[in-house]
């Protein structure tokens, strides 16, 4: 089928030849595409010693990508995590401890940049709630618990069924035990 395109003369062989070849280019271009889009997001940063070089790692892994949920400056390919990642390189070439870089980026963005926020006044409901909702529902269960065993034994220390629901009990056990003997099926009713 190619060759018979190429093959063809005049007007319609020419524009068919056209058209396959642009198809061809932009099969091309298209497969190169994502190489090019992936080797211009690397970006390589240098240090004076492997401890700083570890404390970038560190600090980057720690902090958490403002435009993206849930990704820390490492995995996220946004301008603001490359510019955050550039910021942090030149705050440790700067000399800045980790507390003081943790410090400006925190006053810039919030404790949202945190993976960890520091528990302060604002974080506390999410350090606190979910403890403090384990504690209310364990005692709301206690109390059930308890006020059930009080209803128990304030009937007698038995419970007793209505008398239709003790009637359809009664029902089912002789179907069972009628089916066990048989060695068939229970019945389904």
């Amino acid at each position: 089928m190619a060759l018979d395109l190429l093959s063809r003369t005049g007007a319609e062989g020419v524009g068919r030849r056209c058209a396959l070849l642009l198809c061809g280019l932009m099969l091309v271009g298209f497969s190169f595409a994502p190489v090019a889009a992936s080797a211009s997001s690397i970006d390589v940063y240098e240090f004076e010693t492997r401890a700083d070089e570890a404390r970038f790692h560190a600090l980057n892994a720690e902090l958490r990508c403002p435009k993206c949920l849930n990704t820390n400056l490492w995995g996220s390919d946004a301008p603001i995590a490359q510019d955050l990642r550039r910021t942090v390189a030149r705050m440790i070439r700067e000399g800045h401890t980790d507390r003081e870089i943790l410090d400006y980026l925190v006053s810039r963005y919030g404790d949202f940049i945190l993976y960890r926020p520091r528990f302060t006044a604002k974080t506390a409901a999410l350090w606190i709630g979910p403890f403090a909702l384990l504690f209310l529902g364990a005692g709301i269960i206690g109390v059930m618990i308890r006020n059930q065993r009080r209803a128990t034994r304030a009937a007698g220390g038995s419970t007793r069924l209505p008398p239709e629901d003790a009637a359809r009990l009664a029902r089912l056990r002789a179907e069972l035990a009628r089916d066990g003997a048989d060695g068939g099926e229970p019945s389904r009713s």
